[in-house]
């Protein structure tokens, strides 16, 4: 039975990739880096920060500045040039109606920093809908790990059977399945056919066309 209900933040709760794109480029710019356009970083989408920078930035860079901090510089540019233009998925506000109606525990799963999380939740005006939130910092490992996932559902008191998760990344994707849960997938990153492949039920471009029946027919027998 259908009890609670998991959102990933980035491209979820908000569809805002690209703005997490424009931070990197101006971070790169602020180093001197060559910000190469087109470049696909899908792949590291739903991922924790630790992946990331080292993914994206010299060694040499990381070795002398830092994991930790070349992150939080980067969120705060994230934070800084998204305040302006921030808005909640479509549909996202009229579902967490619902869900909350319809008397189910909503909790967010995200790989992000818990400053990410509480700016979205607070810029959205989205807080009141949500009984916890997970963030990349509160466990050891970030999907595709299910760690984030059984630790929302733990702390929402319910078994991961009972839980159903919205996300947008492969990663996020296969951390939910891993997790003994399902998904319901956002096309805001990835393509339906690709969310598909990998197990989500329902593939979505946004919450407009996604209602309360939607989701609790994944859980009729």
């Amino acid at each position: 039975m259908l009890k609670g209900v998991i959102f990933d933040m980035d491209g979820v709760l908000v569809n805002n990739m690209a703005v997490h794109f424009r931070a990197f480029a101006a971070m790169a710019e602020r180093y001197n880096l060559r910000a190469e356009e087109g470049v696909d970083f899908s792949h590291l989408n739903g991922r924790g920060n630790d992946d990331i920078i080292t993914a994206l930035f010299p060694a040499e860079l990381v070795a002398e500045k830092g994991v930790q901090a070349l992150a939080d510089e980067k969120e705060a540019l994230y934070r800084e040039i998204y305040t302006p233009e921030i808005v909640p998925t479509a549909g996202l506000v009229s579902l967490l109606g619902e869900l909350k109606e319809a008397g189910l525990r909503c909790a967010v799963g995200s790989s992000g920093p818990r400053e990410n999380v509480e700016f979205v939740l607070r810029e959205c005006h989205i807080e009141p809908y949500f009984d916890v939130r997970i963030s990349g910092d509160m466990v050891t490992r970030c999907k595709p790990d299910p760690e984030i996932f059984l630790t929302a559902a733990q702390q929402l008191g319910l078994e991961p059977s009972e839980c159903l998760v919205f996300e947008d990344a492969i990663s996020g994707v296969r951390a939910a399945k891993a997790a003994g849960m399902r998904v319901i997938a956002l096309t805001t990153t990835h393509s339906r056919e690709q969310l598909l492949a990998e197990g989500a039920e329902i593939v979505a471009n946004d919450f407009t066309t996604i209602g309360i029946k939607d989701i609790r027919s994944l859980y009729e027998e």
